[in-house]
């Protein structure tokens, strides 16, 4: 369906999500730099040297120690400073490496700040690929907007394939490749000693996720992504959302429960033949938009996300 021919609501639906996908993917511009001056950057301590910095953006993982500091993302260039200031009062030492657990502009747009000041930026091979290169985000197959070709300086100098050791700070972090998930570049961190995991965005807290399908991500690869995480950790582990608040072991779990009855109920009504705009009408994952309390927009946006990952 064209759309332009699909329901006042529908469109609505459509140009909002485009808006907030496009801020939160995309390096921030002029504009949107001078809406970050009154951003605050929050910071709460996860375990004995480690520590979850919130602000605009993806949520931020720091490791602190006699080794210098590690951090997973690194939000808008524009929040550089302030970043750096709440891991100030956190250690006197310099950053010395930057994760990023995927390519969007709200975990990685820091980087070239970060580089200058001396850190080094390791990531999956596809983060340097789709950040080299000009990329178009779609919501659902339709493009919505670009973002450009990232500078030089902003790119990772350190790339891996499948998984990647630091030994750092008196312990081991461990980051390893889940395919095809939030994106195609995707790495979840586990802090071992620290009993931390980082998700990146493969776990937004309490909300629909946002699947990138024209970077490669998909319904069963986020699943996948979730068990994979779990099979890390134990009852006592804390885990950084891509987005969201410190949670647990379960409350990943409860996640991941719900990413598969919303995946069984689309596929379910898709096995009966009906078109996408029958599905929503339906409503199969009504009950989890209200334990998230997500709006109808929200609702219908991902059970289109879940139809198109499955094919439809």
């Amino acid at each position: 369906m064209n759309p332009t021919t699909l329901p006042t609501r529908h469109r609505f639906a459509t140009a909002v999500v485009a808006v907030v996908l496009s801020f939160c993917i995309a390096p921030a511009t002029h504009a949107e730099a001078q809406g970050m001056e009154n951003v605050q950057i929050r910071t709460q301590q996860v375990a004995d040297g480690v520590y979850m910095l919130m602000g605009q953006g993806g949520n931020i993982g720091v490791s602190v120690g006699d080794d210098g500091v590690f951090i997973i993302d690194d939000q808008f260039a524009p929040l550089t400073d302030k970043i750096l200031a709440a891991i100030a009062a956190i250690t006197d030492e310099p950053v010395r490496f930057v994760f990023n657990t995927h390519w969007h502009g709200d975990h990685t747009g820091g980087n070239e700040n970060m580089g200058e000041a001396g850190a080094l930026i390791v990531a999956h091979d596809n983060v340097r690929e789709r950040m080299s290169t000009e990329q178009v985000l779609e919501r659902i197959g339709r493009p919505v907007s670009t973002t450009p070709a990232s500078p030089a300086g902003a790119l990772p100098v350190i790339t891996f394939s499948e998984d990647v050791s630091f030994h750092i700070n008196g312990g081991q972090l461990h980051a390893f490749h889940v395919s095809n998930a939030h994106t195609d570049g995707d790495a979840i961190v586990h802090l071992v000693e620290a009993n931390v995991v980082h998700m990146g965005d493969t776990f937004f807290r309490g909300r629909f996720p946002f699947i990138d399908t024209a970077s490669g991500g998909s319904i069963d690869g986020l699943i996948d992504a979730v068990g994979d995480a779990l099979a890390v950790m134990d009852p006592d582990t804390r885990i950084i959302p891509g987005h969201g608040d410190l949670s647990s072991r379960s409350d990943l779990q409860e996640y991941g429960d719900a990413l598969k009855a919303m995946r069984g109920a689309v596929a379910s009504l898709m096995t009966r033949g009906l078109s996408l705009a029958q599905i929503q009408a339906q409503r199969p994952i009504r009950a989890h938009a209200e334990t998230w309390g997500q709006d109808r927009a929200a609702e219908d946006g991902f059970v289109a996300t879940i139809h198109h990952g499955l094919g439809g």
